[in-house]
């Protein structure tokens, strides 16, 4: 299951000829929803589907009306209302109790592949951009225009949509950005779980470490890049690859400390130390720096509080706290869970 656009639209290139697809785009909210404004999938004659509209509830019933406009090539938009009796959503106690209004588009050579191989362009060349699509009137044939903007590249996990007027028309104006691009300095086993999280989060993974016994390929499989240059090339590479968080988890202070000297002048959203309070000062005094002295945000010891001391309970813990400062969110429970316990 691929949810993130990146991923969804990678699965989608080789294929866009081999079937048919339908672009499902969620382009209007009430009340609530499970999935955020501007969500799309992707739906294919052979039954593949490519991201979600919902928790699972409402796929099957979207890809039925899917095969309608792939047979007919004309576009359509459905609706689930989970507070009308007669709906659907209502009747099978299914959706999070709103309404939900999704747009479905034929996807084909002749309306440009609704301009979706230029967005998959522009998110593997880590440029942002914004995509258009025409709401109402409807474009039967289907409607998208993507837009680059190579001076956007301010990243943000949280989708930005909206509903606006142009020409007397309705669009849905859909910010794109790329994923998040993550560095893991040291390439040891407990960094295996930490960039497995990140890979299922599709976010890019860059492994950096020196040493030749880590950071072998088998056991970061999928990682966008593998590095073993000198920490000055490491620099260099992040600035050329925007990269937007580190994590500095080699379990040798040389190491951690030769990748902080040469990162201190860069504007990552995050940096991690992995460890105790102690070791962090440690790996600052070998960097021959200091917190104040670091361009970017420094995190150590890293992670949010959740407990459990396994590799993988680490892992969460630490990319927890990356999504939250990524996201600006500040990690507090949404129930207010904890605040009237003992």
């Amino acid at each position: 299951m691929v949810t993130d656009l990146k991923s969804i639209l990678n699965s989608w290139a080789p294929l866009k000829d081999q079937q048919e697809w339908v672009l499902a785009t969620l382009y209007k909210i009430e009340g609530s929803s499970y999935r955020k404004l501007g969500a799309m999938m992707l739906i294919s004659s052979l039954g593949q589907r490519l991201g979600m509209l919902s928790g699972g509830c409402l796929e099957a019933d979207i890809q039925r009306h899917a095969k309608q406009v792939m047979s007919t090539l004309t576009s359509k938009t459905i609706s689930y209302d989970a507070t009308d009796e007669d709906d659907l959503t209502f009747q099978l106690g299914i959706g999070c109790g709103g309404i939900v209004h999704i747009l479905l588009q034929p996807i084909h050579k002749s309306n440009e592949y609704l301009q979706l191989e230029l967005m998959n362009k522009a998110l593997n060349n880590n440029i942002a951009g914004r995509y258009l699509q025409q709401i109402d009137p409807i474009v039967p044939v289907g409607n998208g225009v993507f837009t680059q903007n190579s001076e956007q590249q301010g990243l943000s996990i949280n989708r930005k949509a909206q509903l606006i007027e142009i020409n007397n028309a309705t669009s849905l104006q859909i910010s794109i950005y790329p994923p998040p691009h993550i560095l893991i300095v040291g390439g040891g086993a407990d960094a295996v779980p930490v960039y497995t999280f990140a890979k299922q989060l599709g976010w890019s993974v860059t492994v950096w470490d020196t040493r030749p016994a880590n950071a072998k390929r088998q056991y970061f499989t999928h990682a966008d890049a593998i590095l073993r240059t000198t920490p000055s090339e490491l620099r260099e590479y992040c600035l050329a690859n925007k990269v937007d968080a580190a994590i500095l988890m080699a379990h040798s202070v040389e190491l951690d400390a030769s990748a902080l000297a040469a990162l201190a002048d860069t504007s990552f959203k995050y940096i991690g130390l992995l460890g105790p309070k102690h070791r962090r000062a440690q790996v600052l005094t070998q960097a021959n720096t200091s917190v104040e002295q670091i361009k970017s945000p420094v995190f150590g010891p890293v992670g949010l509080n959740l407990g459990g001391d396994s590799p993988e309970s680490i892992a969460l813990s630490l990319i927890s706290e990356i999504h939250a400062v990524l996201s600006s969110k500040n990690a507090t429970s949404l129930s207010n869970w904890g605040n009237d316990k003992c």
